[in-house]
């Protein structure tokens, strides 16, 4: 008996969501599960030009995922949430291009110990068989504080001139930014502006999570 099916009978794996059992590969119950409000298809401009597409709303199980893999640790989680985004994005979303994931603040970093957003990147990598082009990094300036509850433009005027190309990492000519939630946008919009200056000629954003009705 596979050792993981073994360690699964004498401690079944929990929901993330609402603990209660879960299978084996599968880190949400089948309640949790179907509960997820899929977003099929829709896609939203972030900023002129620049389209994000989201696999679920911010939401109940999808929200205890996010926060699970940010402030647990819970990297693992990572390929479950990548097989959702792979199984529904839109027809050609994940073809012919780059993954861009969206860099994170250099001490929020250290504190986690991994950027959520290039461990979403490199599990859609492995699904899909694109590059992954690690090319944008926030510098250590500008607020350090969480931009959760912030407008858009608050949001805007604190990342302005803090996201940048990276030093001696090849562009790619198409990009898709990878993050795992998307808001007011703002820093999606930020990284398309470095990576637009570089010369990027064609833009575009793939997200696990989206708040709705902002």
């Amino acid at each position: 008996m596979p050792l993981l099916r073994l360690l699964s009978l004498i401690a079944p794996p929990l929901c993330v969501a609402c603990g209660s059992s879960a299978s084996v590969h599968q880190p949400l119950c089948r309640e949790c599960l179907l509960g997820l409000r899929w977003l099929a298809g829709e896609q939203s401009p972030a900023g002129p030009g620049l389209p994000v597409w989201a696999a679920v709303s911010y939401e109940g199980a999808a929200r205890a995922l996010v926060r699970a893999l940010k402030f647990r640790g819970a990297v693992g989680l990572v390929d479950a949430m990548a097989a959702q985004m792979a199984a529904n994005a839109p027809p050609g979303l994940l073809e012919s291009c780059s993954l861009v994931p969206v860099p994170l603040h250099p001490s929020r970093r250290r504190r986690r110990g991994f950027n959520q957003a290039a461990q979403l990147a490199t599990a859609l990598s492995r699904r899909c068989g694109l590059p992954v082009a690690d090319c944008l990094e926030r510098t250590g300036g500008g607020a350090r504080t969480s931009q959760v509850g912030k407008a858009r433009e608050e949001r805007l005027e604190a990342l302005a001139g803090l996201i940048r190309l990276r030093a001696n990492v090849p562009v790619p000519l198409r990009a898709l930014l990878v993050d795992d939630v998307v808001t007011t946008g703002s820093t999606l919009v930020a990284c398309a502006g470095a990576l637009e200056a570089a010369g990027v000629r064609e833009l575009g954003a793939v997200v696990y999570a989206r708040t709705l009705g902002r």
